[in-house]
């Protein structure tokens, strides 16, 4: 099945276009293997990267030349994987006049970075579960006539002993040419995927994306472009005003795995917390940031499962919507409503939430942690959600590189 939504880089105010609710995201309602993929047998063998074909296509974003770019197929498909600690997603889209439109998509949890933090490696139990999802985005790709495509690692890669070995496999049995991203590019292309919904009347921004084993934080000074108030902000803007960066070495797997996810009491939450305030620290006292938004506008804006879920409970959902949630504002005080109110469900009652299900039932407190630390940090009033990010970055630099983005700029629209 396919997603035909469209995107465009001039929304605000959380008007997203129509999506096909049967897509999988991140807060998984389907599975959008294509027929053949899952109904395939899988062979015994003792290889977790099993079965798999003959190297057949490869993605090459890194070293395609001004000549090649310019030999651009007409309607070109373009594609970006994310491969996380936590998710295995990608979109694959075709440019627009306002953007693009994406004509498919998957994303299935794959957990390739459960152990990790303990033990150094990854997992034969999670490269066979992420080689399985990796072989459904080869057949994607493969059938829709890529043009040019970024494929993407980030922490679990990035510090498991054989994280490379593991992608190496990947390349030589599915043809997937997949890149470990620095922490800093992985935090540079989330601010481009979601720059179009920051609010430009704001002078500070904190865009956070709450990953599975890391968290990148970026600081957006928007006083550094000239007569930003009241227009739409583009990629390169929100790029030239990144103040300051980090990476959290904590996710979502490695704080649950650290404190536990199923059974989280009142303590254990707070305990969670301070854990992650404590990494908060050094890069305040490095930046003040806290003494620079006291009075000064500023708003959050998160783009991660666990904003979109906080998003989805607020919203009262009976099922996760994109369409709803990407783009919405929520007040700080009402995230925080919606936090301690988990806090206070059994596991049970959150495996319940139609927002949440089984999947991310032990999760989303740690992220919940994760986000109620940031709160604290630095007061806040005001939070958008974004349910787009660093795919929708890649795509977009894709499309810049070979002229064919046409995003439009609105000056003076702002938000109701």
């Amino acid at each position: 099945m396919s997603d035909s939504r469209d995107f465009d880089d001039t929304q605000i105010a959380g008007s997203a276009a129509p999506a096909d609710g049967s897509i999988a995201t991140e807060n998984g309602v389907a599975d959008t293997r294509s027929r053949s993929a899952s109904q395939s047998p899988a062979p015994k063998n003792t290889d977790p990267c099993h079965d798999a074909p003959a190297a057949r296509w490869r993605s090459d974003s890194r070293n395609t030349t001004r000549e090649e770019a310019r030999n651009i197929p007409e309607n070109p498909v373009y594609g970006a994987l994310d491969l996380g600690t936590n998710n295995c997603r990608l979109l694959l889209a075709r440019p627009t006049r306002r953007g693009f439109r994406v004509i498919d998509a998957f994303s299935r949890i794959i957990r390739l970075g459960e152990g990790v933090a303990q033990s150094g490696r990854l997992s034969d139990a999670a490269m066979k579960r992420t080689f399985d999802a990796l072989r459904v985005c080869a057949g994607k790709i493969e059938r829709n006539g890529v043009h040019r495509s970024q494929l993407v690692a980030t922490e679990a890669c990035r510090i498991a002993e054989n994280g490379k070995a593991f992608l190496d496999r990947v390349q030589n049995r599915l043809g997937l040419d997949i890149d470990i991203l620095t922490a800093e590019r992985e935090a540079r292309l989330a601010v481009a995927g979601c720059a179009s919904l920051v609010d430009s009347r704001c002078d500070y921004v904190l865009v956070f994306d709450i990953g599975g084993g890391s968290s990148e934080l970026i600081w957006l000074d928007l006083r550094q472009i000239q007569g930003h108030s009241g227009r739409t902000l583009d990629r390169l803007d929100a790029q030239n005003c990144m103040a300051a960066w980090t990476s959290l070495p904590v996710g979502v797997v490695t704080l649950a795995e650290h404190f536990g996810g199923e059974f989280v009491t009142e303590t254990i939450f707070e305990a969670m917390v301070e854990y992650v305030l404590k990494m908060l620290q050094r890069f305040e006292r490095e930046h003040n940031f806290r003494s620079r938004i006291a009075s000064r506008s500023t708003h959050f804006l998160g783009t991660s499962g666990t904003v979109t879920t906080v998003a989805g409970i607020q919203l009262g959902l009976p099922r996760y919507d994109r369409n709803k949630v990407d783009g919405c504002w929520l007040s700080v005080a009402d995230a925080q409503s919606v936090t301690y109110e988990l806090v206070g469900q059994t596991y049970e009652q959150r495996i319940a939430q139609p927002c949440i299900g089984r999947d991310r039932a032990d999760l989303v407190l740690a992220g919940c942690a994760i986000l109620e630390a940031l709160i604290r940090m630095w007061p806040c009033q005001r939070m958008r959600v974004a349910d787009r990010g660093l795919r929708e970055g890649i795509l977009a630099t894709l499309m810049i590189e070979d002229g064919v983005y046409r995003a439009r700029r609105r000056p003076g629209r702002r938000r109701q």
